[in-house]
């Protein structure tokens, strides 16, 4: 009786399944089919309609240090929020690109990562990844108007509390057309 031969292509999507079943390489493999996808996915900013005015706020959170913080949300100055996890393959892909644009605009933008995680989990997280993020945990409950189920849901709000950008899921937030919206708001 003749052996059949798998096709090297049964193989390798075998092998791929296989390796996302193990937890020690689903994560890595994940993170790097995410980034596949920032290569081709930038966000833009909403159509006029489409943009929600928020009643200015004050947004209730906690440092990673368990120190209060309040940031004004619509009282005059651009923000970028972004609800994310440690365990999330789309954030942990899209955050180098978070880090650029804080890294540019961190000065003229407040930047607000948002994670309900536990403190040292998210501390550890972002020494071994060497990032330098304003990541708090919140002390009062989402705003209805920001609240979404998935992870990563990222927000571009202007000075008048109006959503510019609304994105969930894997984005490219270093983009020239992210960091055009953010120039025009900066200059409102």
């Amino acid at each position: 009786m003749k052996r059949k031969i798998p096709k090297p292509s049964s193989l390798l999507f075998a092998l791929f399944i296989i390796l996302l079943i193990i937890p020690q390489t689903r994560t890595p493999i994940q993170v790097a089919l995410n980034r596949a996808k920032l290569l081709v996915w930038s966000p833009s900013e909403l159509a006029a309609e489409d943009q929600t005015q928020l009643e200015p706020f004050t947004y209730q959170l906690r440092d990673l240090n368990g120190t209060p913080r309040t940031i004004e949300i619509g009282m005059g100055k651009v923000i970028f929020i972004s609800y994310w996890a440690t365990w999330c393959p789309p954030c942990i892909a899209e955050l180098p690109s978070i880090e650029k644009l804080y890294a540019d605009y961190g000065e003229q933008v407040n930047f607000i990562l948002i994670t309900n995680e536990d403190p040292e989990v998210v501390t550890r997280f972002l020494e071994k990844k060497q990032y330098d993020l304003p990541v708090f945990n919140p002390r009062m409950q989402t705003p209805e108007a920001l609240f979404d189920r998935s992870i990563p849901t990222n927000y571009v709000i202007d000075g008048k509390a109006k959503v510019i950008i609304k994105e969930t899921g894997v984005a490219d937030w270093d983009s020239e057309k992210v960091r055009g919206v953010l120039e025009e708001l900066i200059k409102k």
